[in-house]
């Protein structure tokens, strides 16, 4: 499929740490297939962090949702049961090693763009965190 045409996969995930590498491969198995191999690295980095948290701060399922726009933009997304918002965390100091936190700030770092939603009404619950890579 040429980079030129919109496509959008969403994969339903339980509540299991194991998620997160079967998110990963399966986010690297569709950007191969649509020639994106160049975004693969940070996407699942992204990608990772973000289901990471959906299934370490929640008790419900989750899904990863993954879009591309034309002319270059890959949106990544965690939907979660968690209407509480993301809490990017301030980097360390130099004499700090914080057991958690990180994830949202590699995501802060490391995407071109990042936001978030809650899901309310017709039987949604929780919210959708996404974040952006610019193909350019």
């Amino acid at each position: 499929m040429p980079e030129n045409e919109s496509w959008e996969y969403s994969l339903s995930i339980p509540n299991d740490l194991r998620a997160v590498t079967i998110s990963r491969r399966t986010l690297r198995l569709i950007l191969t297939m649509h020639g994106l191999i160049r975004l693969v690295d940070v996407a699942e980095l992204l990608a990772a962090e973000l289901i990471s948290n959906a299934v370490r701060h929640t008790k419900g399922p989750a899904a990863l949702r993954v879009r591309w726009s034309p002319p270059g933009t890959l949106r990544i997304g965690a939907w979660d049961t968690d209407p509480e918002p993301p809490k990017p965390r301030v980097p360390p100091g130099p004499t700090e090693e914080p057991e958690e936190g990180r994830g949202m700030a590699l995501v802060v770092a490391c995407a071109d763009g990042w936001g978030w939603h809650p899901l309310v009404g017709q039987g949604n619950r929780g919210k959708y965190v996404w974040c952006e890579l610019a193909a350019a």
